[in-house]
C-alpha cells in the first residue's frame, strides 16, 4: 500500500526541476541560464553586418550556402570546404567581403530562428509539466482520502477505488518522469546551437 509521505516525497521529487525554478520566469524550467534572444554581434566581429541583414536572402548564392551550412546536417569540419568553394568565385576582397557578410547574416537568422523555435517549445513543455505535476498532487491527495474513509459502506468500496487511484497516479507519475528526461536533453539544444552559430562565425571571418 503506498503511504501518503512516499506519495509526497516523491512527487516533489520528480516535480523539483520544474516547481523549483525562479518565480520571475516559471516557464523556464532548464538548468541553463535563460538568454531570451540573441543579436549578431555577439558572435561576429567582422565588417558591419549593415543591409547584409535583410538582404541577404537576395543573393541566391549566399543564401544557399548560409542555409547549407546553418543546417545541424552539415557537419563543422565540411564549412571550411564549402567556404572555400565560395570564396573563389568571388572576384576581389570588397566581393569577398560583401559576400561573407551577407552568409553570416544568413547563418545567424537561419539558427536563430531555430533557436527561437527551440525556446517557446521549451516554454510550452514546462507548462505542461506543471499542470502534471498538480494533476499527480490532487492523486496523491484522493489517495490519502480514500484511506480516511469513516464507513463501513466506504471500506467496502476502498480496495476497487484505492487500487484504481493508484494505477494513475503510477502511470502519471512515469510519464511525468520521461517526460522531464527528454526535458533535460531539450534544454541543452539552445546552447548549443549557440555554440554552432559561434563556431560558424568563426570560420566565416578566418576567410575575409
Amino acid at each position: 500500500m503506498i503511504r501518503l509521505t512516499l506519495l509526497t516525497t516523491t512527487l516533489l521529487a520528480l516535480a523539483g526541476p520544474v516547481l523549483a525554478q525562479p518565480k520571475t520566469d516559471p516557464d523556464w524550467p532548464c538548468v541553463q541560464r535563460k538568454v531570451a534572444s540573441l543579436s549578431p554581434g555577439q558572435f561576429w566581429t567582422g565588417p558591419d553586418l549593415g543591409p547584409a541583414s535583410t538582404e541577404w536572402g537576395n543573393d541566391n548564392e549566399a543564401a544557399a550556402l548560409a542555409q547549407k551550412i546553418a543546417s545541424r546536417r552539415t557537419e563543422l569540419q565540411e564549412i571550411d570546404g564549402l567556404l572555400d568553394a565560395y570564396v573563389t568565385k568571388l572576384a576581389d576582397k570588397a566581393a569577398r567581403e560583401q559576400g561573407l557578410t551577407r552568409v553570416y547574416a544568413g547563418v545567424f537568422e537561419v539558427i536563430n530562428g531555430e533557436r527561437n523555435k527551440v525556446m517557446h517549445g521549451i516554454a510550452r513543455y514546462a507548462q505542461g509539466q506543471r499542470r502534471m505535476a498538480e494533476r499527480i498532487r490532487e492523486e496523491a491527495d484522493q489517495i490519502s482520502q480514500t484511506k480516511d474513509a469513516p464507513s463501513a459502506a466506504d471500506a467496502r468500496e476502498l480496495p476497487k477505488e484505492q487500487s484504481e487511484l493508484e494505477t494513475k497516479f503510477a502511470w502519471d507519475r512515469r510519464i511525468f518522469q520521461e517526460r522531464s528526461q527528454s526535458l533535460t536533453y531539450v534544454c541543452e539544444v539552445p546552447t548549443l546551437l549557440e555554440q554552432r552559430l559561434g563556431e560558424i562565425a568563426r570560420k566565416i571571418q578566418a576567410k575575409l
